[in-house]
């Protein structure tokens, strides 16, 4: 069984001192690069994920601005595939779909940021393509947002997007359930996918 991880947008701009920082981005990052490591140590494919908000009013993820930069934890060897895209959903206008076709993968394993926008929308999209999908929920983070005058705290805002992802769209579970599981975490929590 082959799997492949990809790991969305865990760049510097989401971090303590960039321009759009999310809410425990830190144990985030470490979370994914524990995955990462035990990806690159098994011989499994990896792919990473890196926005580019190529515009002059963007907010953040700039060209040429450090903080477009993928955090060091889950920086690209040499050699691992790097996808860039433009838009939340990582399968539009990009490579991602044929560079996992030739991989042929039965499951993914997504890890990034954020919870709330670029993994959210890339996880439906693989599903609707077909992929069965295993989310890292704690490889994930989301920001604060705001809503009718109602502030929605980082930590709700992550597990509201996973709990409405859970079960349906992707099977949800910790980095440490996915290494330890291996290969027979998907089959054991796959997702029932009642809407489709």
């Amino acid at each position: 069984m082959t799997r492949a991880l990809i790991i969305i947008d865990i760049q510097q701009d989401y971090f303590p001192g960039g321009r759009h920082p999310l809410v425990g981005p830190d144990a985030a990052a470490a979370a994914a690069a524990r995955l990462l490591a035990a990806w690159r140590e098994r011989g499994e494919p990896v792919v990473h994920v890196q926005h580019i908000w190529d515009a002059p009013d963007a907010a953040f993820f700039q060209p040429g601005t450090p903080g477009v930069e993928i955090h060091p934890a889950v920086a690209p060897l040499a050699g691992e595939p790097l996808v860039t895209k433009a838009n939340p959903n990582s399968f539009l206008e990009t490579e991602l779909d044929e560079r996992l076709r030739a991989l042929a993968p039965d499951e993914l394993v997504i890890a990034g940021m954020m919870s709330s926008m670029c993994v959210d929308a890339t996880v439906r999209a693989a599903a609707d393509a077909g992929y069965r999908v295993t989310v890292a929920h704690d490889a994930c983070a989301a920001p604060d947002l705001e809503f009718g005058g109602v502030l929605v705290p980082g930590a709700q805002v992550h597990a509201a997007f996973m709990a409405a992802l859970d079960g349906s769209y992707a099977a949800v579970a910790s980095a440490e359930e996915i290494i330890a599981q291996g290969e027979h975490f998907a089959d054991s929590s796959r997702p029932r996918h009642p809407f489709h």
